[in-house]
């Protein structure tokens, strides 16, 4: 699958808390904002 450059605009203190996370759990951020849409998609039918 071919993957994409984006640029997300967000608040940076939430940015912080959540990157924080990922470092300790081991996670890539954009791999679970990548997620977080595979999940909404599937929620609306809209993902094989």
């Amino acid at each position: 699958m071919e993957s994409k450059n984006i640029t997300l605009k967000v608040n940076s203190e939430l940015y912080d808390k959540y990157r924080e996370i990922c470092k300790k759990e081991g996670w890539i951020v954009s791999r679970q904002f990548e997620k977080c849409m595979e999940e909404e998609l599937r929620k609306r039918g809209a993902r094989k």
